[in-house]
């Protein structure tokens, strides 16, 4: 969760960020949400953390089907 996802996606994308991503080498940025209010930010991330692999997969699928790198759709 964050309030600067260009930002955040950047840190990530440079691995200066300790953590999955770092570790995993990932920097593609494949799905995102916005929330106007923060405790349902903070709401929804717990609750996605708590799901399986595959039902997060399947939520990237219908948002990004081919996985693309969604990174410059919101700079």
């Amino acid at each position: 969760m964050t309030s600067d996802i260009a930002r955040r996606t950047g840190e990530h994308r440079a691995g200066i960020v300790d953590g999955f991503t770092k570790r995993y080498g990932l920097k593609r940025l494949v799905y995102v949400e916005h929330h106007d209010d923060i405790r349902l930010a903070i709401q929804r991330e717990k609750t996605l953390k708590h799901w399986s692999r595959a039902s997060k997969v399947r939520l990237i699928r219908e948002q990004n089907p081919t996985w693309s790198d969604i990174y410059e759709t919101i700079l």
